[in-house]
């Protein structure tokens, strides 16, 4: 599993609607991971005090250390859902 893969995992076993979370290497850059979820779920990912968040960054942070693939950063954003003005 590679760490896109990993992350839109975990990303998606946290939010409620795994359907618009968006996973991908950031274009310009390698080793910047830029993850995308809906409004509504952008809470519960990033987490209270950005707890979850950081859960995340270290689990993937490992991963990438044990495949010597050196540091890597990850962006949280939020996409505007349809349903919102």
């Amino acid at each position: 599993m590679n760490l896109v893969e990993l992350t839109e995992y975990l990303v998606k076993s946290i939010a409620k609607d795994s359907s618009h979370v968006v996973v991908s290497k950031n274009s310009d850059d390698e080793s910047v991971i830029e993850v995308e979820v809906a409004e509504e779920d952008l809470g519960a990912v990033i987490g209270k005090g950005g707890k979850t968040a950081n859960a995340i960054r270290t689990i993937v942070q490992a991963a990438a250390y044990t495949g010597n693939q050196g540091r890597i950063r990850i962006n949280i954003n939020a996409k505007k859902s349809l349903n919102s003005k």
